[in-house]
């Protein structure tokens, strides 16, 4: 019997990302005797209080809202798994790939990007926020857990993907790129990029393309499994999008009696059964007609290697743009989404304005009269709470607190 693609270890590419060729790390260290530099990275990830922390931080609901409803720790994990998955088909380094996906949501705010999007705002006259450039700052300076160096002091490869895994930053001339076209690269990549240079101008390596596909995938599928489950949307909406339509048709021929919750699993996995197939069969051929030699080809490539064929690009935007109108618009979420935005703003304001309300080791240093640094210092307080915690800082700091439960 042949194996099916991907199945079992493999020897990896010669364009996949080789741990003993790595760049290495900001702050020499001694080699570890048992583990690659990205086994290391993604193990130093695991252990990060930031990571622990997302196990209270909202991917779309609030907390209260139950048990059985993903928060950022559960969508990395489903990301990393993707990923892996991803990885090993086009023999990729796995570790890397891993590491990138379980360090990807890091910077994320309290309450998804209804917190972010606050918190932007709230920045924009002191440099802006970005969560993947949060992402950033948390493994490059937050994580205080080293008695050598602040943050992680992960691998290069490790830093070049987590900041530039959706493509280039700067395009040749050093100008930047995409949404930063206009506002410029955030504080947070231009303070690292003094230290370290991440390559901004070119393309990250498969790895980094592999994680950040990943998300695309496990974001839409597990989105439309919680606004299921929720009663946000009803199975019959999704015949709107043709790609969800053809999948429900399917399952319900095979199954004609299935049970509700079976059918909305059923509907979940074989999408992401489908986008995973049509990543892997798109990137094989791009692959074969690159021919990259190594991973500095794939950097050079001048587009992503690790991509959805046309068709299938065209469906996942179909699917966004239903989550979009059905899901994130739908009027429950939008009143919860104004609600977790005043608490982010409130935070903000009240903390700004009388800093002694900050913990001891968030004031130290902030004596002198400098408020961009501590917009900055606010900035990355409130940005790594959980859902919970704001609340509780914001039922603390004022008389009335929405009750989100």
């Amino acid at each position: 019997m042949t194996a099916p693609l991907g199945y079992g270890a493999q020897p990896r590419a010669a364009y996949a990302t080789d741990p003993d060729r790595s760049a290495g790390r900001l702050v020499p260290e001694a080699e570890s005797p048992t583990r690659t530099p990205f086994q290391r990275d993604r193990d130093r990830i695991i252990h990060s209080t930031a990571f622990r922390r997302l196990k209270h931080k909202t991917q779309v609901f609030v907390y209260h809202e139950g048990d059985h409803f993903r928060t950022r720790l559960t969508h990395t994990i489903e990301v990393s798994q993707i990923a892996r998955s991803l990885a090993r088909a086009m023999r990729l380094d796995e570790d890397l790939a891993e590491c990138l996906a379980l360090a990807h949501d890091l910077g994320h705010t309290p309450f998804g990007h209804e917190g972010e999007d606050v918190m932007d705002a709230a920045m924009a006259p002191f440099g802006g926020f970005d969560h993947n450039a949060q992402s950033l700052r948390v493994v490059t300076v937050l994580e205080r857990r080293y008695a050598e160096f602040d943050g992680l002091n992960l691998s290069w490869e490790t830093l070049e993907g987590l900041v530039k895994h959706n493509g280039p930053l700067l395009d040749g001339n050093g100008h930047p790129l995409g949404k930063f076209k206009d506002t410029g690269l955030p504080f947070a990549i231009r303070q690292y990029a003094q230290k370290q240079d991440l390559r901004l101008d070119s393309w990250p390596s498969a790895e980094a393309q592999a994680a950040a596909i990943a998300d695309d995938i496990a974001y839409d599928a597990h989105d439309l499994d919680d606004g299921l489950r929720a009663g946000l949307l009803s199975i019959e909406q999704m015949r709107e999008v043709p790609f969800l339509a053809r999948i429900l048709d399917e399952v319900d021929a095979r199954y004609p009696q299935l049970e509700e919750a079976r059918r909305i699993h059923e509907i979940v996995r074989r999408s992401i059964t489908r986008m995973v197939e049509d990543v892997i069969g798109e990137s094989l051929r791009r692959l074969a007609a690159l021919s990259p030699a190594d991973a500095e080809d794939i950097r050079a490539a001048g587009a992503p290697v690790v991509a959805f064929s046309e068709e299938m690009a065209a469906r996942e935007r179909e699917v966004k743009a239903f989550l979009f109108a059905n899901l994130y618009r739908h009027e429950t979420m939008l009143a919860v989404r104004r609600q977790v935005a005043g608490v982010v703003r409130d935070l903000f304001g009240a903390y700004m304005a009388k800093p002694a309300e900050l913990p001891e080791e968030w004031r130290r240093g902030l004596e002198q009269d400098d408020e961009t640094r501590r917009a900055r210092r606010v900035c990355d307080f409130i940005a790594g709470m959980t859902d919970r915690f704001a609340i509780d800082e914001h039922r603390r700091l004022f008389d009335h607190t929405p009750d989100l439960g």
